[in-house]
């Protein structure tokens, strides 16, 4: 599809997303170096009481906390802006006269979005992962039921765990997508879905929604934590994937439509 590949090219060379990748490249090794350096270590944090232990507990420290704010970020940075940006350098009708439809366009937009989104959580995946071995070696992790687990099984949890981050990340791009085609505004893009995901983390934190917190869109970036066991449990996976489709087709469907019926002369 020329819309994507063009999309793909344009992303490419945007400053904002060079910068992204080499935040998600180059911040665990720092992490590993700041942890390597200091004599205590993040306790109060899962896992991170055993990243001079084993190489595989600071890619899942890592996952705790970029799960819940720096993957939404970064998807944001992608999602919010890839429909505003026309709006703002004034480029749809020259972009709808090349011979492609609006549903081509919103097409290949959305799915540049989503592998870029996808390619961000890779490269933090891979390097966080790097970064754990190089600072403890490739010794057993202890789970969270307390049972050691083996380099290979670690190995598989954390790579398991990362793209398990996957759906609700999707999620979260869908929800951009249509604050930057409703709005035409990249600050809403980017800045909307960061404020709906903190104030999903606070109810989510005082307790009041309880069974209920189970619809927000960032409970399944917790869902990895019944995979890092002994007797690993999947019903959270599964019911954060549903979730999260859910609040993709909820918000891409009006986007679509948003876009098809709107005057951009």
């Amino acid at each position: 599809m020329k819309v994507l590949r063009w999309e793909l090219v344009r992303l490419r060379a945007q400053q904002r997303i060079r910068a992204a990748f080499a935040l998600c490249l180059l911040g665990p090794p720092l992490l590993a170096l700041v942890l390597g350096a200091q004599t205590g270590l993040p306790k109060d944090t899962l896992f991170g009481r055993y990243v001079k232990e084993s190489g595989f507990a600071l890619p899942l420290l890592v996952l705790g906390f970029a799960g819940t704010w720096v993957l939404p970020l970064l998807t944001s940075v992608v999602a919010g802006d890839v429909f505003a940006t026309e709006d703002g350098h004034g480029t749809w009708q020259s972009l709808l006269t090349r011979s492609r439809t609006r549903a081509e366009v919103f097409a290949g937009k959305v799915m540049a979005a989503a592998l870029t989104s996808v390619a961000l959580l890779s490269v933090t995946t891979l390097s966080s992962l790097v970064a754990g071995l190089a600072l403890a070696g490739d010794r057993p992790l202890p789970g969270l039921s307390g049972t050691p687990l083996g380099p290979g099984r670690a190995t598989a949890l954390v790579v398991a765990s990362w793209a398990s981050e996957l759906p609700p990340l999707l999620g979260f791009a869908a929800v951009a997508v249509l604050l930057s085609i409703w709005t035409r505004s990249s600050l809403a893009g980017v800045g909307g879905p960061l404020l709906l995901g903190l104030v999903m983390q606070l109810l989510a934190l005082l307790g009041t929604l309880g069974s209920a917190a189970n619809v927000l869109l960032t409970t399944p970036f917790a869902a990895w934590h019944g995979l890092v066991r002994a007797d690993p449990y999947f019903g959270p996976l599964w019911q954060g994937a549903l979730v999260s489709l859910a609040w993709a087709v909820a918000c891409l469907v009006p986007a679509r439509r948003l876009l098809l019926t709107r005057d951009i002369t």
